[in-house]
């Protein structure tokens, strides 16, 4: 016989599951797999993890976003092959100082992918010790290794425990004192985590203003700069292989009330959007369905930021938190674009055109308050996000 706690856990799951469902058209057509990946073998990334799950992908470096992936495609254990995203880099490492000046754009104004300028870090075994180097003229200069990720699930009905595995691509970026170590985690349920780490050193020239420093030497005379990372992040979805996709915000309202009413909101413009509690937003294809006849989509959650906002003359790119614009292949930088034909930056591209092939441009700040632990060699400070398959199979493959 169930305990209370058990049925109130299955009565409150059923009710969940009533109330997220949003039907997805009755016309949807049967789901195809798509295309693996078509690049060259060195440039292949083909990874199956320890629970079965496989991840395929292409990668190649330009020189202002250092490691570009493309043809995203994540096959679930048991599962046909689905693509997720058709391009992924980073946009921008914006990084202003608190007492106004100076403020960097690593990406657009130095670049992270710059072999020959020395922004671009060769890697050796030690950086990748379990996994595969991989090479950009003849120099090694990303890794691609499946490592441990805890607890994949834990449940006391069905009296089993399970750790998991993730597949982890990344580069390393040498800009001035930092070095930028820019991950991405495909994890073996589904899970996407872009993920970019700062170490290196603190800048080493003398600050002597307490109200936007922090002292880091002897006493309270040198001071290190309070300064910001505010790196975005460009995504290019093809749900399940297809550019036709729609980009959904959903809200749950009710603060110091008992009940919750979910509220959905299509954005079917280009625009620029804010974190809130309890928000997230969905990119879905209305014509793909999973075996339960749901809607396959994708969920941006984002709620680890600092949510930095620049002064609106010059720095207006970063008065959002998310953006969504319709899919040009210009519009590669959130700032400083420089290509023929296009705006500058994000806040640009995000002007109401019709939303039909949707590019996801997520921002994560971090506010770097410097600590005398920060002094050489400085721990590794990570700021990400996670995107995450929601309806994409109809039951948890993880088993």
């Amino acid at each position: 016989m169930f305990s209370s706690f058990r049925r109130a856990r299955v009565l409150l799951a059923v009710v969940g599951l009533l109330t997220l469902w949003v039907p997805g058209p009755a016309s949807a057509a049967p789901r195809k797999a798509p295309a693996a990946p078509d690049c060259p073998k060195a440039n292949r990334i083909d990874q199956t993890l320890k629970n079965g799950a496989r991840w395929q992908m292409c990668w190649n470096i330009d020189r202002q976003t250092g490691v570009e992936l493309s043809d995203v495609t994540y096959t679930p254990n048991r599962g046909t092959p689905t693509r997720v995203l058709k391009s992924a880099s980073i946009a921008e490492v914006h990084v202003p100082y608190d007492s106004g000046q100076p403020r960097f754009y690593d990406v657009s104004s130095i670049g992270l992918g710059d072999l020959e300028q020395g922004t671009l870090t060769k890697l050796s075994k030690d950086d990748c010790p379990t996994g595969k180097l991989g090479n950009y003229r003849d120099t090694p200069v990303m890794c691609s290794q499946e490592q441990p990720r805890p607890f994949a699930y834990k449940s006391a009905v069905e009296k089993s425990v399970r750790h998991g595995t993730d597949l982890t691509v990344f580069s390393v970026s040498e800009i001035g004192w930092y070095d930028y170590i820019m991950e991405w985690h495909f994890s073996d349920d589904g899970a996407i985590t872009p993920r970019a780490g700062a170490t290196g050193s603190l800048s080493p020239f003398a600050f002597s203003d307490a109200t936007s420093g922090w002292p880091t030497g002897v006493g309270s005379q040198r001071f290190s700069e309070n300064h910001s990372h505010n790196i975005f992040w460009r995504l290019d979805f093809d749900v399940n292989g297809q550019s036709k996709n729609v980009v959904e915000q959903y809200d749950f309202e009710g603060s110091g009330t008992a009940k919750r009413t979910m509220k959905r909101t299509e954005l079917s413009k280009e625009t620029g959007a804010d974190l809130a509690p309890a928000r997230f937003w969905r990119v879905v294809n209305p014509a793909a369905e999973n075996d339960d006849g749901h809607p396959m989509s994708w969920e941006i959650d984002n709620g680890d930021s600092d949510q930095y906002r620049g002064p609106g003359d010059t720095e207006k790119f970063t008065h959002h938190d998310v953006y969504f614009s319709q899919y040009r292949a210009c519009e590669r930088l959130a700032y400083g674009n420089t290509a023929k034909g296009c705006a500058a930056s994000v806040d640009k591209y995000t002007n109401s055109e019709k939303v039909t092939d949707p590019v996801a441009w997520v921002s994560v700040d971090y506010h770097h308050v410097p600590r005398d632990e920060d002094q050489d060699p400085m721990p590794t400070h990570w700021q990400s996000f996670r995107i995450v398959p929601r309806d994409v199979t109809a039951t948890s493959r993880l088993p």
